[in-house]
C-alpha cells in the first residue's frame, strides 16, 4: 500500500523540529508560509521563486505597513522553506521594498520606578518579574528555567538553549535567594503530588526522553515556575504540567504599570 507524501506544511514542521527550533518559531514560520501561499492564490512554492517572494515582502511593507522585524521574520520563514524543505538556494539578494526601522527611542525606567512597579505584583508572578529584572532574562528564558539551572551556591543561573540555541551564565541576585528557595519547596510538594497521581513528567528537549527514560519525572528537570494546571503538549499530545504561560505574566506587569 502506497503512503501519501506529507503535506507541505507538515514537512515544514518536521524540518523545524529536526533543527530543534522552538514551538513559537514553528508557529510563526508555518503562519508566514501559509500567508505566502494564500497571497499567490494557493500556488505551490516550488513553482514560485524570487519574483513571488519579493512581491509578498513588498506587500507586507507597503500595504501591511509591518515593522522591519516582522518583515524579516517573514523572510526568514520563506528562506527556511526553500532552503531546508524544497532544497533551493538563493544566490542573489532579494529586491523587495524593505520596511523602515523604527527610530523611536525606548522608554527606560529609573530604579525607583522599576521598584514601584515590582512592588505591585505579588505571588509567583511577582517572583518571575524580579528574576527577569535581576538576572537580565527574556520572558521565555525565565519561564523555561529548570530546577537544575538555579545554582544558589555560586549565585548564578544557567540559561540553556536560549535565542540562537546558545547557553550562557547570568547572575542570581542575593535578594531573591530566600524567596526562590521557599517557592521551590512548594513546587517540590506539587511535584510529589503529581507523581502520586501518575503524572509528574515534563517535556525534555532534543532526544533526552529516549536517552534517559525516567529523567522527565526527576526533580532537577522540573520547571521552576510550573503551570497551575496540566495540559496536552501541542506537539505530542501528552498531558503534562508545562511552565507558566507568558500571557499571565504580561497581564500582571501591564496591570502593575
Amino acid at each position: 500500500m502506497e503512503t501519501r507524501p506529507k503535506k507541505l506544511l507538515d514537512q515544514v514542521r518536521d524540518a523545524i523540529r529536526l533543527k530543534h527550533y522552538s514551538y513559537r518559531t514553528e508557529q510563526a514560520y508555518v503562519t508566514w508560509i501559509r500567508r505566502y501561499i494564500l497571497f499567490h492564490n494557493k500556488q505551490h512554492p516550488k513553482e514560485m521563486g524570487y519574483a513571488e517572494i519579493e512581491a509578498f515582502l513588498t506587500s507586507l511593507a507597503v500595504d501591511g505597513q509591518v515593522s522591519a522585524s516582522t518583515q524579516n521574520q517573514a523572510l526568514s520563514a520563506l528562506l527556511f522553506l526553500y532552503r531546508y524543505v524544497l532544497k533551493q538556494e538563493f544566490d542573489t539578494p532579494l529586491d523587495a521594498v524593505r520596511a523602515k526601522r523604527s527610530r523611536y527611542l525606548p522608554t527606560v525606567l529609573t530604579k525607583d520606578e522599576v521598584r514601584t512597579v515590582l512592588q505591585r505584583v505579588s505571588g509567583v508572578q511577582g517572583l518571575v518579574l524580579k528574576v527577569l529584572y535581576g538576572s537580565g532574562l527574556r520572558l521565555t528564558e525565565g519561564l523555561q528555567l529548570r530546577v537544575k539551572d538555579m545554582d544558589f551556591a555560586q549565585r548564578q543561573i544557567v540559561v540553556r538553549d536560549a535565542k540562537g540555541q546558545k547557553s550562557r551564565l547570568t547572575m542570581l541576585p542575593s535578594s531573591l535567594i530566600e524567596s526562590l528557595q521557599i517557592h521551590l519547596q512548594q513546587v517540590r510538594q506539587l511535584h510529589h503530588r503529581n507523581l502520586d497521581q501518575g503524572y509528574g513528567a515534563v517535556y525534555l528537549p532534543f532526544a533526552l526522553e529516549r536517552k534517559y527514560p525516567n529523567a522527565d519525572r526527576s526533580w532537577i528537570w522540573q520547571f521552576i515556575f510550573p503551570s497551575p494546571s496540566r495540559s496536552p503538549d501541542p506537539r505530542s499530545g501528552i498531558v503534562r504540567r508545562h511552565h507558566l504561560h507568558e500571557s499571565g505574566i504580561q497581564r500582571s506587569l501591564k496591570s502593575a504599570v
